[in-house]
Order: structure tokens, then C-alpha cells, then sequence
């Protein structure tokens, strides 16, 4: 019983504080759209502080509903520096800082199965603020969703491009640590084939993992907004001409568009979910064709520092390797700027420095730990005793044909 009565008031000073939250939004939305110059953006202030009206009801009900009192509201520090801020240098200036504590508000709202439907909504109110913003419209939004395509769409693209990358920088790397120890050659094709299969087993599955949190993630947000709009579709037909009309798009123009959108379900769907949570439905990536694309491309990048000890031994392989392996990580690189909108060039040449200095690292280390433990010991009859004279002789230390013994308390000791 006292157990019980702990999580109610638990859930209830939960509720107050929320309650708070949604209050400072109301009161932040009013002075911004007092200190808003243009009409048609402080009209759409006004409209974002009548959500978060309906949102602060929501947890008035059920702070009231569990016995508990609604507390006063007094605006906090913060919003009255945002207000000021907004009314001495404009809304402009405050917009960003607003849509951040929006986005805050959703994280916050996903662990509570009471604010079902409110993370959506908080998502809409940052993406209407951005649009106001210019961020989401225009060429720079059509730029925006082109590139989610190329991520959602061409998941097995994206996949297959950096498990090249990867498993060509991780087993190159590999490589040149046991070259640098001068290991034989036989050691240093285990060694890359060990590195390939490893490598890329592990990076189809975290591929698969990632790709299916990922998707199961967009398919539950789906889920609610299917709900949302099956429960309250003025609401979301209200959201959805708020965002237009942060877009530029005159406000009963924007009504009557998201009025014809929410009348069609599968349509609004499609919209809500394209402009409220930023997803395309049709184009939520494949588990196992990332899996399968990250495991190919993985085999295909870690094979190509190995290839050359398969084909010859020595200094020529050394050379071979990497050779190549720096032919295909500026090639590589090259490709990634499909995805990171940087020249060619520039990212090509970074891939490239990034792979000198790993390989130049991993090479050193392989060189040293060569020294310390990859020599022959000298022997002796009453105990243990080593000394690293094929390195020594390797560094010219010693020469070749050095060989010495003397005798200890009976012991010969030879080299």
C-alpha cells in the first residue's frame, strides 16, 4: 500500500512538472509573438501557445485526477531572458533556442506512456520553427529530404561504402603491424584473413542490429501518429497548416491544404510522417540488406592489403600493399563524398593522411614489439638467460657471424 501511494505521488510531482513545462511554453510563445514585427508570424506564436495550452490541460486533468493540486505558474528565468532577448535583438535571434528546448521536450515525453501523441507534437513545433527559420523549405528542404532518400533508400549503399572503408583502413592497419615485425609471410595472411572475417562478421551485426532499432523505432512513431490521426485529426490538421504556414504559405491557403491531406488517411499518413516526424514510410532501410552489403563490402576492402602476400613475399609485398591499399583509400574517400557533400579532392586526400598516419602508427608498434620479443635467445644449461642478438645484428650492432661463449660455474653459454 505505501508502495502504491509512493508511485502516485511520484507520477504526480511528475505531472507538476510537466504541467511547469508546458506553462513556460505558453508563456514563451505569448512573448514572442508580442515582439514579433510581422503578423503572420505572430500568428503562428499564438497558435504554438494554444497547443501547448492543450497540452498543459492534459496534465492539469491528471495531476487533478490523482488527488493532487495544479501548482501556480510564475514564468522561469529562462523564458523571461528569451522574451527579452526576442524584444531586443528579434524572434529570429530566439527561434533556434526554442526549437532545441522543443526537441529536449520530446526526448523527455518518449519515457512516459502518458504523453502518448506529445512527442510527435513537440517534433512538429521544432520543425515549424525551423521552417519559419527558412531551414525546411525551398531548395534547402528538397536538399534536406534528398539526402534522408540516400540514407533511407540507399541504406545498402551506405552500408557498403563505409564497410569498404572500414574494412579496408582496420585490416591495412593489421597488416602493417605485422610487417613492421617482420613477421612471415605466412604469419601476415593469417593475421588479414583472421582481420577480414572478423571485421566484417561484426560489422554485418551491428549493421542488422542498428538498421532494426532504427526501423522499429520509425514504424512505432508511425504507429502514434496513425493514432493521433484516428483519434484527433483537427489537431493534426491544425499541426500540419501551422507547418505550412511557417513554410510562407498564406494561412487559409495552408488550411484548406492540410484539410484536403487529413481527408485522404493513407495521404496524411504519408504527410505527417514526412513533415511532423521528418520520415519517408516507403523508404525505412532493410535490416538484412545492410547486414549482407556491410558483410561484402567489408570482405572486398579487408582483401586488398592481404592480396599482394598471396601473390609474392618480401620487400615487394610490403610495397604492393601499400600501394594499393593507399590507391584504394584516396578512391574510397573520393566515393564517401557522395554522402558528406565535400569535394572529391579534399575528401579523398583526408581519407588518404588518415590511413599514412594509422598505417604509419600500427607499422612502428609492430616494429618495436618486434624487437622486444621477436629475437633469439642465448641458452644456457643452469638457467634462464636471453639476450636479443638477432636484432642486435640486424641493427648492426653485431656482425653477422658474431658468435661468442664463456663459462660460468660449469654453464656453456652459446649464441
Amino acid at each position: 500500500m505505501k508502495s502504491q501511494s509512493k508511485t502516485a505521488a511520484a507520477d504526480i510531482a511528475r505531472f507538476r512538472q510537466n504541467y511547469i513545462v508546458e506553462m513556460d511554453g505558453i508563456a514563451l510563445y505569448r512573448a514572442m509573438a508580442a515582439a514579433e514585427q510581422d503578423d503572420q508570424r505572430a500568428a503562428i506564436f499564438e497558435k504554438l501557445a494554444q497547443n501547448e495550452e492543450r497540452h498543459a490541460q492534459r496534465w492539469a486533468k491528471l495531476i487533478q485526477s490523482g488527488g493532487g493540486a495544479v501548482p501556480a505558474h510564475k514564468p522561469s528565468a529562462r523564458v523571461q531572458m528569451l522574451g527579452w532577448m526576442a524584444r531586443r535583438f528579434g524572434t529570429h535571434r530566439v527561434v533556434p533556442i526554442i526549437s532545441n528546448m522543443e526537441a529536449r521536450d520530446e526526448a523527455g515525453y518518449m519515457r512516459q506512456p502518458e504523453a502518448a501523441g506529445l512527442p510527435a507534437e513537440e517534433r512538429a513545433h521544432s520543425r515549424t520553427l525551423l521552417a519559419m527559420e527558412g531551414k525546411t523549405s525551398g531548395q534547402e528542404s528538397i536538399a534536406g529530404t534528398e539526402r534522408w532518400h540516400i540514407s533511407a533508400h540507399g541504406g545498402g549503399l551506405r552500408a557498403a561504402v563505409f564497410g569498404i572503408n572500414d574494412g579496408l583502413l582496420s585490416n591495412f592497419s593489421l597488416v602493417m603491424g605485422f610487417a613492421g615485425a617482420e613477421a612471415k609471410p605466412e604469419y601476415i595472411i593469417l593475421a588479414g584473413v583472421a582481420g577480414l572475417l572478423a571485421g566484417s562478421f561484426s560489422m554485418a551485426a551491428g549493421e542488422y542490429v542498428s538498421v532494426s532499432a532504427q526501423r522499429e523505432v520509425f514504424e512505432q512513431q508511425i504507429a502514434i501518429e496513425k493514432e493521433e490521426l484516428e483519434m484527433s485529426p483537427k489537431e493534426e490538421e491544425e499541426e500540419l497548416s501551422l507547418i505550412y504556414q511557417a513554410k510562407g504559405i498564406p494561412e487559409q491557403e495552408a488550411s484548406r491544404l492540410a484539410q484536403r491531406i487529413i481527408q485522404n488517411p493513407k495521404t496524411a499518413i504519408d504527410t505527417l510522417a514526412r513533415e511532423e516526424l521528418g520520415l519517408d514510410p516507403a523508404g525505412l532501410g532493410s535490416p538484412w540488406t545492410a547486414a549482407i552489403s556491410s558483410f561484402c563490402a567489408f570482405v572486398i576492402g579487408a582483401f586488398v592489403p592481404v592480396a599482394p602476400y598471396l601473390l609474392t613475399a618480401g620487400t615487394k609485398a610490403w610495397i604492393a600493399s601499400a600501394s594499393l591499399s593507399f590507391f584504394a583509400l584516396f578512391t574510397v574517400g573520393a566515393v564517401l563524398s557522395i554522402f558528406t557533400a565535400r569535394g572529391p579532392l579534399l575528401s579523398g586526400a583526408r581519407m588518404l593522411g588518415i590511413g599514412l598516419l594509422v598505417s604509419a602508427i600500427t607499422y612502428s608498434v609492430g616494429w618495436l614489439f618486434g624487437v622486444s620479443v621477436g629475437v633469439h635467445y642465448l641458452s644456457y644449461s643452469c638457467g634462464n638467460f636471453g639476450l636479443p642478438f638477432s636484432r642486435l645484428r640486424k641493427l648492426a650492432v653485431f656482425p653477422s657471424n658474431f658468435r661468442f661463449g664463456f663459462w660460468h660455474s660449469g654453464c656453456a653459454m652459446t649464441g
